[in-house]
């Protein structure tokens, strides 16, 4: 009981944090991704250089921010590497609906964007070199976009959620579930900044569609589609949200067993914020794209 009470506070907390538009140097520039007839509000944070330069796609936590992603984007600009945010649909000004679902349709719109010629020359942007990455919910979701586009070869995930666990723990746990909902219904419009769609919540989903056999959202039960990826993994020895135990390390061994071998993993002494090693998490993440191959 004490460790899902202390669990559901720290999560509430980092949900918060994750909304924050924190004061900070901003030398982003605003953008719109099309998704059909659906507007994603988003930052692009350009690089200096003649280019090509590298890309990254970088995700959100969930429900996100209006700015960056813990202070990456920015970092990875100033380092020579572009970087683009956006809020998923249904979430503060984006257009749409939220699901699980309508998020992989965003990043698929995220990455034609940055294919698109016009974007291209704006940005200068390497076609060959567009990075997948994101934090919490979008590391879990970069993860699962890369284990279902070939096209997608370097990914990382800071403390992503594998919502194959997540959803494991919800279904079984009725404490938890009730827990949890209870955060996502304060989360929905208008009192929060999520619109979701009918079946956006976790209690609207079907426990296989996360957890079976086939899903690619279940992260160890695809570690082969990712077994020849270049990935990166971050995260924190204090994080009682996403944890080493049930998310980060489970993934890893997957991975080994499936004789990946360009895997790296990386723990900080932090929790679910990174708070305390944010320019560190940066430098890692600039030292791996710098060196990937």
């Amino acid at each position: 009981m004490k460790n899902i009470k202390t669990f559901v506070l720290i999560l509430t907390l980092s949900i918060l944090i994750s909304g924050l538009t924190l004061a900070q140097e901003n030398t982003s520039r605003d953008i719109t991704i099309t998704r059909d007839e659906i507007k994603l509000k988003g930052n692009f944070y350009p690089a200096e250089g003649a280019g090509p330069i590298t890309t990254v796609i970088l995700l959100h936590g969930f429900p996100g921010n209006e700015i960056d992603v813990l202070g990456v984007g920015q970092k990875l600009s100033e380092s020579g590497i572009n970087a683009l945010t956006f809020n998923y649909s249904g979430t503060y000004q984006s257009d749409g609906l939220f699901s699980f679902d309508n998020t992989q349709k965003d990043i698929k719109a995220a990455y034609d964007f940055a294919q698109h010629p016009a974007n291209v020359e704006k940005f200068r942007i390497d076609t060959t070199e567009i990075i997948l990455g994101g934090y919490s919910y979008g590391g879990g979701m970069a993860l699962t976009y890369a284990a279902n586009h070939p096209e997608i070869t370097n990914v990382f995930s800071i403390a992503g959620t594998d919502h194959g666990e997540f959803f494991r723990e919800y279904f079984r746990n009725e404490e938890f579930k009730q827990m949890i909902d209870k955060i996502f219904e304060q989360l929905t419009d208008p009192q929060g900044p999520v619109r979701f769609s009918g079946g956006g919540k976790p209690k609207d989903v079907k426990e296989e569609s996360f957890a079976g056999a086939d899903s690619t959202y279940d992260l160890r039960k695809c570690a082969s589609l990712l077994s020849s990826k270049n990935i990166l993994l971050i995260g924190g020895w204090d994080d009682v949200n996403v944890t080493m135990d049930h998310h980060m390390l489970p993934l890893y061994r997957a991975l080994q067993k499936e004789n990946a071998d360009k895997v790296t993993i990386v723990a900080f002494q932090d929790d679910h914020s990174f708070n305390k090693v944010r320019s560190e998490l940066a430098g890692i993440i600039i030292n791996w794209l710098t060196n990937s191959d």
